[in-house]
């Protein structure tokens, strides 16, 4: 658990907090396992040490729509809203890898938040930041152009790597589109040499040429 802890500095700093750290629990999930779902009481606050966490909402007519990722260092915003207003949960959590996180009970959250300054602190910036990150990206979904958003996406998701393995509905997902919109765009890509399309899998040819389109838009 200590060398765990050594992910969210911050929270190593104050003597205070050491006592409270002691309650929480590390836990190991399976990639594509349910960390919460909507109407699900919040138990727990939720700190990701390895792996990520996609956020996402079901809409009226059925249409997922992707909020945030959580990944190493991160905490969940809906987690820490949830916990703070004693509601439950208005989305789903489900793991996109195999996931390590650290669980720290409500009621010694709440006594951690009451008593330790810099816990507060830690809480609060992470909830400022992820709030302006999905604000943002809520703006992107509905004025933003989608081949834009694709081709920002299609970078972000590759990294550092080449090849992605992900279907067209997981794209559509991320993006808040629909999967026909997304597989239109994508064969678009394909034609000008930018990406090489295979089964459940996106290869990024031209980096640079989605970067301008990215910028652009």
């Amino acid at each position: 658990m200590e060398s765990l802890w050594h992910n969210f500095p911050a929270l190593q700093a104050d003597p205070a907090l050491i006592s409270i750290l002691a309650s929480a629990q590390v836990i190991d999930l399976p990639a594509h396992a349910q960390v919460f779902m909507p109407g699900s009481l919040c138990q727990n606050y939720l700190l990701v040490v390895q792996g990520s966490v996609r956020v996402q909402l079901l809409t009226e007519n059925g249409r997922e729509v992707v909020l945030y990722h959580v990944r190493d260092g991160d905490s969940c915003v809906l987690t820490t809203s949830c916990l703070l207003g004693a509601t439950r949960y208005p989305a789903g959590g489900i793991t996109e890898t195999e996931v390590t996180a650290i669980t720290l009970p409500a009621a010694d959250f709440n006594r951690a938040l009451a008593q330790s300054e810099t816990f507060r602190r830690f809480v609060f910036g992470n909830l400022g930041r992820r709030l302006a990150e999905i604000i943002a990206r809520m703006e992107q979904v509905a004025f933003a152009p989608v081949d834009g958003r694709l081709a920002m996406a299609l970078l972000n998701l590759a990294h550092d790597d080449t090849r992605l393995t992900l279907t067209h509905q997981e794209l559509a997902v991320e993006l808040g589109s629909a999967r026909e919109v997304v597989s239109r765009h994508l064969k678009r890509f394909e034609d000008h040499g930018w990406v090489r399309l295979g089964r459940a899998s996106i290869e990024v040819l031209d980096r640079a040429a989605l970067q301008n389109l990215a910028r652009a838009d």
